[in-house]
């Protein structure tokens, strides 16, 4: 049943905000920390591939031998910010800080896939986007202010557990407005991969060929003549792009969730075509970051919307999305693009990205097999 609590919004707002801020501390500016404090860029690429390897890890932990109930979501908020803490203890010993960040990845793994299994099941689809956008503003708030005031690499250390303490804070509260009934471990045991193999297929793809984007953008523009400072802008008004569709989508998830997977995805391997094509172009490029509005997070709402329908274990099933999706396809997006960065890195990316969009076509004669 659809719960309209006043408290509800704001505290979950809160929560988003807050747990991509502390993303935010952590993809944009630890990797430079590291990089000050002495690390190789093999060393911090190891480190980075902890957190994704632990979501990607989890689904099936949760599928055989836990289930993710209020208590075990509120360890993991919890055990976020301990890690958090292991970070400024442990920053210096590279052995045991990847630990830490084996231990931090598993956290963040588990908190939100809980968080937007609640959000799914008390909001209607048309207010989902109005609130997850402070996600949107909490991550680019913390890239604006901390690329203002940030002096030393131990003052991210610092933003790093503020936020997740907050994060904590909020995020412990929203566990009264879980209605969903528990599935045990023996129910999630049944969860089935592969009945819907080629969805699966499809959003892996889908964020393989973001890695180029992800991780190869800033390079990409400023080898092409692009200066930063317009390359910032440029990061900064897909930004604007995304939160302006996250306001307004409402209307739009009323529809075929497939049908605008398939749409999102098409224009998306559009986009990289953009960027392969006109490298060197101002214009175009912005051109393509507001397509960024589609690609993202009308994608994204769609996609977890999709996969709330889909399975009637919704915590495992969003655990799995965000494992499938955002750790396994982030981690081999991140590796293959440096495999291929050069002159057709987004000629690469494109047709990677239209092999997602044929993979959904096919889920989409699967499902309506499977139905008849």
């Amino acid at each position: 049943m659809k719960q309209d609590n006043t408290l509800f919004s704001p505290l979950l707002g809160a929560y988003y905000f807050f747990y991509f801020a502390l993303v935010g501390v952590y993809v944009i500016f630890m990797p430079k920390v590291l990089l000050d404090l002495g690390y190789s860029p093999l060393e911090v690429g190891i480190l980075y591939a902890a957190a994704p390897f632990m979501r990607f890890l989890l689904p099936f932990v949760f599928r055989h031998f836990l289930f993710l109930s209020p208590k075990v979501y509120q360890l993991s908020l919890l055990f976020t910010f301990i890690g958090t803490l292991l970070f400024l203890a442990t920053v210096n010993d590279f052995w045991v800080y990847l630990a830490a960040n084996l231990l931090f990845g598993a956290a963040m793994g588990i908190s939100l896939p809980y968080v937007e299994t609640i959000a799914l099941a008390s909001l209607p689809k048309h207010r989902y986007g109005k609130v997850r956008l402070w996600g949107s503003l909490g991550f680019v708030g913390i890239a604006l202010w901390l690329g203002k005031v940030l002096d030393s690499p131990y003052e991210a250390l610092y933003y790093l557990s503020a936020t997740a303490f907050l994060t904590l804070l909020f995020g412990a509260m929203l566990t009264k407005y879980d209605t969903i009934s528990h599935s045990t471990a023996q129910d999630d045991a049944s969860f089935s991969l592969s009945k819907y193999w080629a969805f699966w297929v499809s959003i892996f793809l889908m964020q393989v060929g973001f890695g180029g984007f992800y991780n190869f953008f800033t390079i990409y523009e400023t080898a092409h003549g692009i200066s930063l400072e317009m390359t910032s802008w440029m990061w900064s008004f897909g930004v604007i792009c995304e939160i302006f569709m996250l306001y307004f989508q409402g209307p739009l998830l009323q529809r075929n969730l497939l049908h605008i997977l398939q749409f999102a995805t098409l224009v998306t391997a559009f986009r990289w075509m953009i960027l392969y094509l006109y490298p060197d172009s101002v214009t175009l490029t912005f051109a393509s970051q507001s397509l960024h509005a589609i690609s993202f997070a009308l994608y994204h709402t769609a996609a977890i919307t999709y996969v709330f329908s889909l399975y009637t274990q919704k915590k495992l099933a969003q655990q799995f999305f965000l494992g499938i999706a955002f750790g396994l396809g982030g981690s081999v997006g991140a590796v293959l693009s440096g495999q291929l960065y050069g002159e057709y890195l987004f000629l690469a990316e494109s047709m990677i990205t239209f092999m997602a969009f044929i993979v959904l076509l096919i889920h989409q004669k699967r499902k309506e097999s499977i139905a008849v």
